[in-house]
């Protein structure tokens, strides 16, 4: 079996055995340590100068309801409540599909719209912003071990 096939199966069998209360943990987990590297790292916090966004990220099983607010360059995480007027609101099939799209080297939103795993409500460029500041948080710690 090639290397890949392995990988993936290994991938596979990893998702299908966690639970939407992990997702919701290491979703919990990525926008934390966002926020500590923004409030630390004056080259980071320059992506969010005069940047606000309200980020709403949930499940549609209802396990995870998770908030990003971005406002005066910080970011305040809110866990287990709906915010009002949310910028984009970010709707995951289940925890599997929440960890399928966090730990895949290259996210496909798109691949994940057309395999019905996530749906979107608002503006896309408030997830496209998103999703590069969390490439960035993941490059810095790669080059930092």
């Amino acid at each position: 079996m090639p290397d890949d096939l392995i990988l993936k199966s290994a991938m596979k069998n990893f998702l299908d055995g966690l639970t939407s209360e992990v997702a919701e943990d290491v979703l919990q987990l990525l926008l934390s340590l966002m926020a500590a590297v923004l409030e630390f790292n004056p080259g980071f916090r320059k992506n969010i100068a005069g940047f606000n966004g309200r980020y709403q990220f949930k499940s549609k099983d209802g396990h995870i309801t998770m908030a990003a607010l971005f406002k005066d360059n910080r970011l305040e995480v809110v866990r287990d409540k709906d915010i009002p007027d949310p910028d984009i609101t970010i709707l995951f099939k289940d925890g599997k599909a929440l960890m399928g799209y966090l730990l895949s080297p290259k996210p496909d939103i798109l691949g994940s719209i057309l395999h019905q795993e996530v749906s979107l409500d608002g503006n896309l460029n408030y997830l496209y912003k998103f999703a590069f500041m969390s490439k960035r948080l993941q490059l810095m710690a790669e080059g930092a071990f």
